[in-house]
């Protein structure tokens, strides 16, 4: 998947020095392979003044942060974390990002989602062996990745728990669970719609149960069942795939859209976007530093 790509980018820079339409992650693994990224281009200086983000929901009594629609976005996942780019909303990989720079784009007003991937297994996590060989199914098309049986929510639960447990602690306001529709691609398990719209909900709870935010990735078919359970949505492709009006109900519900297009000119979307209420930027498909927003 296309962020999970970014992900083994990620993971490698680390150990060294310490899908189209409703399909899942963006590019599903029929997609064209993914070039060599682009050299991270740092953001433009922030402007100051705070993320205008808040909607809230109530969760056991605390307020739990909800974008609105039309928040500013980044979204990085490789490359030397640039904190200096203007977005309200920063997207960011969960195990590689610190304390210390969560707390450093809160003190510059911005939100922070960590990025994770509930739905495959990666083999260069530190978690890694806390997944048994019964969950791994079929590779997902990137290297170190497969898929996990999401029938199995008693093996899962307290796997996905353990990661939303590391972001509160790192201080992040939400989070990005991606690989969350398996069910439409060839994982090797026989799941079923209703099998991923269980599991889809479980994550849901268990970001909520940790005070998070909770983004619904891709996963378009489910939308109408989903909505009231996440917070926003992350989508790729939603333009060039001719998909964007299936996201419509977040928007409808106060709920941001953050769309991320990876070949079309801004002119090809950002009118669209616009008019739907969505957050849509142009990025590198590698998903580094660099952005073009419209």
């Amino acid at each position: 998947m296309v962020a999970a790509l970014a992900g083994v980018l990620v993971g490698a820079l680390a150990a060294a020095a310490c899908s189209p339409g409703s399909g899942s992650s963006g590019a599903a693994p029929t997609a064209t392979a993914p070039p060599t990224a682009a050299p991270p281009t740092a953001g433009p200086a922030p402007t100051a003044g705070p993320a205008s983000t808040a909607g809230t929901a109530p969760v056991g009594g605390a307020v739990r942060w909800q974008p609105k629609p039309g928040t500013g976005w980044q979204w990085q996942l490789s490359g030397p974390l640039d904190t200096g780019v203007d977005a309200a909303v920063y997207d960011v990989d969960g195990f590689t990002t610190t304390a210390a720079q969560v707390a450093a784009l809160h003190a510059r007003g911005r939100k922070v989602v960590c990025y994770l991937s509930v739905g495959s297994y990666e083999d260069f996590r530190p978690d890694r062996q806390r997944f048994p060989a019964v969950l791994l199914g079929r590779s997902d098309g990137w290297p170190g990745e497969r898929w996990l049986d999401i029938r199995r929510l008693d093996l899962l639960e307290p796997i996905i728990a353990a990661r939303f447990a590391m972001c509160r602690s790192k201080g992040f306001d939400g989070v990005e669970p991606d690989n969350v529709d398996g069910y439409a691609n060839d994982t090797g398990f026989p799941l079923t719609a209703a099998d991923q719209l269980s599991f889809n909900r479980m994550v849901a709870a268990l970001a909520h149960a940790r005070g998070l935010a909770v983004a619904l990735k891709n996963d378009l078919d489910q939308v109408p069942q989903l909505v009231g359970a996440f917070d926003f949505s992350v989508d790729e492709q939603c333009a060039e795939y001719q998909e964007c009006d299936e996201l419509i109900p977040f928007v409808a519900a106060g709920k941001a859209v953050f769309q991320a297009e990876y070949n079309l000119p801004l002119a090809a979307f950002c009118p669209a976007a616009r008019r739907l209420g969505f957050s849509a930027e142009l990025k590198h498909l590698s998903l580094d530093a660099w952005r073009e927003p419209c």
